[in-house]
């Protein structure tokens, strides 16, 4: 069941499927993370000392940026996931509350009323 409202929609297989996007963007971008060796070879003797030191700094940092955005596409992912769970309940209670009219609800004519 999809929903409406001032032109937006959503569907809980859309929301999943975001969701292990998400995770899977995750993972891609984890297992490419930045070589560790590349910034070891450009350290002292290779090089003078201040580039050394610069490239440490840059290294550390990239890596400190990378990690967050590791984690916070997976917190993404996480909270999509919770609410397609709660998209789903609140879908199943609107077709509850509706098929409750259906089943006990009585037609009663307008001249009659």
């Amino acid at each position: 069941m999809t929903g409406h409202s001032d032109g937006y929609a959503a569907s809980g297989a859309s929301i999943n499927g975001s969701s292990h996007l998400l995770m899977e963007l995750a993972g891609l971008l984890y297992e490419g993370r930045p070589d560790g060796e590349l910034t070891v070879l450009a350290r002292m003797p290779r090089t003078h000392r201040e580039v050394s030191e610069q490239l440490d700094s840059f290294a550390r940092f990239s890596n400190d940026q990378f990690l967050d955005t590791v984690s916070l596409l997976a917190a993404l992912s996480t909270k999509l996931k919770a609410a397609d769970g709660n998209y789903a309940k609140a879908d199943q209670a609107a077709e509850a509350a509706l098929k409750s009219v259906l089943v006990s609800g009585r037609y009663v004519p307008s001249e009659d009323r």
